[in-house]
């Protein structure tokens, strides 16, 4: 199904609702990482990595990459900041792969100019990029980053690393900046952001109540750094069966009859009201 079809911009990465990060040296761990039902697994090489183990876990994220049969599920790699050393490093490993390697994406971490998503684009052609946005430069340039190059796929937040920027207390104190990297995704045609992780592994219920706050600012999906966190951001971003059934009379009423109209229970529906119930119904059918 396209993006088209769908009103889902940037349908390939529309319905990863999950992103699995893992330290890139340890390898007994990325292995279990990528039968633990993430749709995604993201590979660090920057703040999982002690400085003495870099170089260990770029060789041994090369070999993993390299592997002939395909993985599980897509697998991206975080590299180190692109003005370091580390990055130069990291970018000339994976530029190195053979062309069918099983690399789907690099995520570009603490990135701040469009120049750099260019840069790193020409170092690296034809892998698909990510950009993470974690400072208050990078927010105030979100949407000139969305629309770099077009190898780069999607923007998120570092919210970690923005909090220090901006000594943030509080949690709403970030609504803003999250609303402004959904908003610049949109105007670029790019896939929701994912949201950034939830770094308390036990708090399975604050992680929920955190998930639908993301979901209500547009999110779709969620960074996370351990398997059990998994579930919960599963079942706080697919569709209920209310919202099912609700999209299902949308379609069907718009299939009947053309046009802007209002339904027996009294919603009134058009073109975006319509398109909005394809995209749920779309996320429903990846269950």
């Amino acid at each position: 199904m396209t993006a088209e079809a769908t009103g889902v911009p940037g349908a390939t990465d529309a319905f990863a609702l999950t992103w699995l990060y893992v330290p890139g040296d340890r390898p007994e761990v990325v292995a279990k990482a990528l039968v633990a039902g993430a749709n995604v697994v993201v590979v660090d090489l920057e703040d999982a990595v002690a400085p003495d183990r870099k170089e260990y876990a770029r060789a041994a994220t090369a070999d993993l990459l390299s592997e002939p049969s395909p993985l599980p599920v897509p697998v991206h790699v975080r590299v180190n900041a692109l003005d370091s050393p580390e990055s130069v490093a990291d970018l000339r490993t994976l530029a190195a792969l053979p062309a069918l390697s099983n690399l789907a994406g690099i995520r570009l971490p603490k990135v701040t100019a469009p120049t750099q998503v260019v840069r790193t684009a020409d170092r690296a052609p034809h892998i698909p990029l990510y950009a993470l946005l974690e400072s208050a430069l990078a927010i105030e340039n979100a949407y000139a980053i969305a629309t770099a190059h077009p190898a780069l796929r999607g923007i998120s937040l570092g919210e970690a690393d923005l909090r220090a920027d901006l000594g943030v207390r509080d949690d709403a104190g970030l609504d803003w900046p999250r609303s402004r990297v959904v908003l610049a995704a949109r105007a670029a045609d790019l896939a929701p952001p994912p949201q950034s992780v939830h770094p308390d592994v036990r708090d399975l219920a604050g992680l929920a109540a955190s998930c639908a706050h993301g979901r209500a600012l547009g999110f779709l999906g969620r960074a996370a750094i351990h398997p059990r966190q998994l579930p919960v951001i599963e079942t706080a971003y697919l569709p209920t069966p209310e919202d099912i059934e609700s999209a299902e009379s949308v379609v069907k009423a718009a299939a009947t009859r053309p046009g802007a109209q209002a339904l027996p229970d009294g919603r009134f529906i058009d073109a975006a009201v319509v398109a909005a119930a394809h995209r749920t119904l779309a996320l429903a059918r990846r269950r």
